[in-house]
């Protein structure tokens, strides 16, 4: 597989949402993802993509998730790795590493 194909979605917003009262704010996820998956695989190659739900001009991409975190189906930040949606709210890297890992991507060392 070509590892560079795996690209991981954070969807958030600066406010925190109502049941994530003690969670990091969702950039906050975003940066701390990042780092936990470099050290895990650092051998490979991810796209991030960052998605600030209050933005009205989110790209039409993004625009049918961004509507249901709105809608309260999901909480922010949420996780999404190839259209898949992987976590919500407080994320845990062990959800978020397995679903790497059914990928085909296996930690280095």
């Amino acid at each position: 597989m070509n590892l560079s194909e795996v690209v991981i979605t954070v969807y958030g917003a600066e406010e925190r949402c109502a049941s994530c009262v003690n969670a990091p704010g969702s950039k906050e996820t975003f940066e701390w993802l990042q780092a936990a998956i470099g050290r895990k695989y650092p051998n490979e190659h991810f796209q991030y993509q960052y998605v600030d739900i209050m933005n009205p001009h989110v790209e039409e991409e993004y625009r049918d998730i961004t509507q249901r975190i709105l809608d309260e189906e999901f909480f922010y930040p949420l996780i999404v790795i190839d259209g898949e949606v992987v976590d919500e709210g407080a994320p845990r890297l062990k959800v978020v590493f397995k679903a790497i890992e059914e990928k085909g991507i296996q930690p280095t060392g």
